[in-house]
C-alpha cells in the first residue's frame, strides 16, 4: 500500500514557551502539544535550553505555510527583544 502520510501536507507552527525561570524559548513543530510534552520530559527529546528550565508553558503559537516559513518566522521572533516578544504574545499573533 505504501506510505499514505507522504502525500498529506504537514501544518507547521512557530511556538513560544515560558520557562520556569521566566525566560522565553521559541521553536517550530508540526505538533506543538507533543513538542511541549517533549520539552517538559527533558533531554534527549526536549531542547538543551529548556532541560534545566522546566516546567515550560506554551504562551504563543502561530501557523506557517511550510517548514521554511516557520523557521524564517522563528528567526524573526528570536531577533526581538523581550519586550517585543511579550508584545507579540499580548497581540496573540
Amino acid at each position: 500500500m505504501g506510505h499514505q502520510n507522504a502525500a498529506v501536507p504537514k501544518n507547521w507552527f512557530v511556538y513560544m514557551l515560558r520557562c520556569a525561570d521566566d525566560t522565553l524559548y521559541t521553536g517550530v513543530s508540526t505538533d506543538v502539544a507533543r513538542r511541549v510534552d517533549e520539552h517538559n520530559a527533558g533531554v534527549p527529546l526536549g531542547a538543551r535550553y529548556t532541560h534545566s528550565r522546566r516546567p515550560v508553558v506554551l504562551v504563543y503559537q502561530e501557523s506557517a505555510a511550510s517548514r521554511a516559513d516557520a523557521q524564517r518566522r522563528e528567526i524573526e521572533i528570536k531577533a526581538k527583544d523581550r519586550a517585543g516578544k511579550l508584545a507579540l504574545m499580548a497581540r496573540g499573533k
